[in-house]
């Protein structure tokens, strides 16, 4: 399957991320277990290719909250309660399952701190984006001006009623992040190349966002 990545954090220095599509053939007509289940041995897969399999995989529950825990290698997943997940530890992988919400990846190059966000409607109203860049300052002394943020495809209007990414995207900038991007794919218009819960009424497969620090 191909994996897309993204120019801004392809340049950016010391860290690994690619977001995984739709498999094309697979049928994901079904509930979110079971398509995961059968979505499994190709994230595996992607995973092995950008070299990241002998990493521990860590992802949040993802309950369209706010919260947002900091994790390392003997961290257990899903990380209950959370749909956003901080690491400085070189031994993860971090992941986010999407179809329609933004994946939301947060890179510090001078810190060496990454993060990674499932934000939907409900979760960009909350804020959750704001909520993780400070815990990145707080936690690891990061400074916003030096986090590169990344967009990745999401529903947007006129597919949807609300344009959440540019919540997203005001939240970076109050925080004083400067390095925002936003892909500005929408998933509910291209269902060849993506998932989407709207647009395929809750039965399909989930994208995977993939972020690592370089070992």
């Amino acid at each position: 399957m191909p994996i897309e990545r993204f120019p801004a954090l392809v340049a950016a220095p010391g860290v690994v991320h690619g977001f995984l599509g739709r498999v094309s053939g697979l049928d994901v007509k079904v509930d979110r277990a079971l398509a995961l289940e059968r979505l499994d041995g190709f994230h595996r897969a992607a995973r092995e290719e950008l070299g990241l399999g002998g990493r521990a995989f860590v992802f949040g529950e993802q309950v369209h909250g706010r919260e947002v825990a900091v994790v390392d290698e003997h961290t257990s997943a899903p990380v209950p309660g959370v749909d956003g997940v901080i690491t400085a530890s070189r031994a993860v992988c971090l992941g986010v399952y999407v179809a329609d919400c933004c994946a939301v990846y947060l890179v510090d190059p001078v810190r060496r701190v990454i993060g990674l966000l499932h934000s939907g409607r409900k979760g960009s109203e909350l804020g959750i984006t704001a909520v993780a860049i400070e815990r990145m300052r707080t936690e690891f002394q990061c400074d916003p001006a030096d986090i590169i943020v990344q967009l990745s495809p999401c529903i947007r209007p006129p597919n949807y009623e609300v344009d959440f990414a540019a919540f997203v995207v005001a939240q970076c900038r109050a925080a004083g992040v400067t390095q925002v991007h936003d892909c500005g794919t929408c998933t509910g218009a291209d269902t060849d190349a993506y998932y989407s819960y709207r647009m395929e009424k809750g039965k399909t497969g989930r994208m995977l966002a993939l972020l690592a620090l370089r070992s």
